[in-house]
């Protein structure tokens, strides 16, 4: 007897609720469609799914996120950073509390106090055939900020190495919910021969039809909910075997939306209003902003980061500003709004020729206008570095390029061997935008506090 079986996936979804309606219209009609056909359907998300940059999501901490997965279904969840790393303690403690589905994190365990009671390293699902399915999840190991937060991330490798054979034991189809990346993904299927999945996350990259390593299947669905996955498996009952695997991601563009869930978006979009509407600064005069040019809000906002963080220099690109304040009171809803990336501050050590090259590099042109996606940045540019504690100066020449000819601290000339301690956004820590800072030996994070909280505070001494 062969037993049809269908997984059906999100990823990295960062709270783009614009698309969820599609994607429960679809779940439901996909249901539908198995129900008269007597297959099993399961639902999974492969983490990510809460993104601050939300309103519905910054003012419930993402409980509306959960909600919305049980409404629609799920089977197993798996948690990604912005889960992980961009809510305080208590918040990701609780946040599975009302849970309907099976949590997955094999990799993630708290420090000084028990695990939630909704934590499991995996999980095993029963068909209606009898067929057990085991969900092991993984989150990135974003080994600093989870412990500044009081939480645990271990080497998914490692746990990888300590479950397996167990899980082998228990289940006949085995499934790993990776919100690792690519490159580890495919780690991991050149490594363990019993895994028979890897729906993946993280890197936002998409499969459309699947990449097959080393017999084991990969999937994954881009970003945002533009696209979805399904994962088709053909169990041999007799021989206890899969005969057949096979993964696609498509588009739900021409889908139409569930009207209940629509509804479900609308009244959280105004629960979310309403919470957010409290006053929390007044301001007696125009603060305008612009990304390109150093405004009066810019410059405050910096200072009280190098204040914050008691660096000795202080950088912010003015793009994390996506607009002014009008004179009047100002809300917290209005900080998200115009300040909306879950971005950490942090303080780094340079010396002061990697300082120097730092500075010259975010007066490139280039660097100012480039259009950053992910690192925590959900603005349109980069924009004009803005700095405190640091005189910078600088020409510009015939092609339109600023060049820095002078830096002063403390009144004297940057010393190329001195060791200076520079705050800015955690964005620039990761990847290659800025090298010096990333590759940094020493660096500090600032949590649970997001840069938002010190632009509330800046706005607080504003005229």
């Amino acid at each position: 007897m062969t037993e049809n079986i269908y997984l059906y996936y999100t990823n990295d979804l960062h709270s783009h609720f614009e698309n969820w309606p599609r994607i429960v219209g679809h779940w439901k009609e996909r249901r539908n469609h198995h129900n008269k056909m007597k297959e099993d359907m399961f639902l999974l998300d492969v983490g990510d799914h809460v993104d601050r940059f939300h309103p519905i999501s910054e003012a419930m901490m993402g409980k509306a996120n959960i909600d919305l997965l049980n409404k629609a279904g799920y089977n197993w969840v798996t948690l990604g950073n912005n889960e992980g790393i961009t809510l305080t303690h208590e918040d990701l403690y609780t946040l599975y509390d009302e849970a309907a589905f099976d949590v997955a994190c094999a990799n993630l365990s708290t420090i000084n106090a028990p695990d939630p009671t909704w934590l499991e390293p995996y999980s095993i699902q029963t068909t209606s055939n009898g067929t057990k399915i085991a969900v092991i999840g993984l989150t990135a190991p974003f080994y600093t900020f989870y412990k500044q937060m009081g939480w645990e991330v271990a080497s998914p490798f490692d746990k990888l190495d300590e479950l397996l054979g167990e899980i082998e034991k228990k289940a006949d189809i085995i499934v790993l919910l990776s919100h690792l990346g690519i490159n580890d993904d495919e780690a991991i299927a050149n490594r363990y021969n019993s895994i028979d999945v890897i729906i993946g996350g993280h890197t936002h990259h998409l499969f459309k039809d699947g990449e097959y390593i080393n017999g084991t299947l990969l999937s994954a669905a881009g970003k945002h909910g533009m696209y979805v996955g399904q994962v088709a498996l053909k169990w041999d009952k007799t021989n206890r075997k899969l005969t057949q695997k096979s993964a696609s991601a498509y588009s739900l563009e021409m889908q139409d939306e569930d009207k209940e869930t629509v509804q479900l978006v609308e009244n959280y979009t105004k629960e979310a209003s309403r919470m957010l509407h409290e006053t929390v600064a007044q301001l007696s005069q125009d603060q305008n902003a612009t990304w390109f040019e150093t405004s009066e809000v810019m410059k405050n906002f910096v200072k009280t980061l190098k204040d914050w963080t008691d660096a000795d220099v202080a950088m912010l690109n003015a793009g994390v500003l996506l607009e002014g304040f009008p004179q009047g009171p100002v809300t917290r809803g209005d900080i998200h709004r115009k300040c909306p990336h879950p971005m950490n501050p942090c303080k780094v050590e340079l010396k002061g020729d990697q300082l120097m090259e730092v500075i010259r590099q975010s007066h490139a042109k280039r660097f100012m206008e480039l259009k950053l996606k992910g690192f925590g940045f959900r603005g349109e540019v980069i924009g004009l570095m803005v700095f405190d504690g640091v005189d910078v100066q600088s020409k510009k020449a015939q092609d339109g390029q600023e060049y820095v000819t002078k830096v002063i601290i403390d009144g004297e000339k940057i010393d190329p061997s001195r060791t200076y301690s520079v705050a800015t956004a955690d964005t620039f820590t990761f990847g290659r935008l800025l090298p010096e800072i990333a590759n940094s030996p020493k660096k500090e994070y600032f949590m649970p506090e997001l840069l938002r909280d010190l632009l509330l505070e800046t706005l607080k001494q504003m005229p």
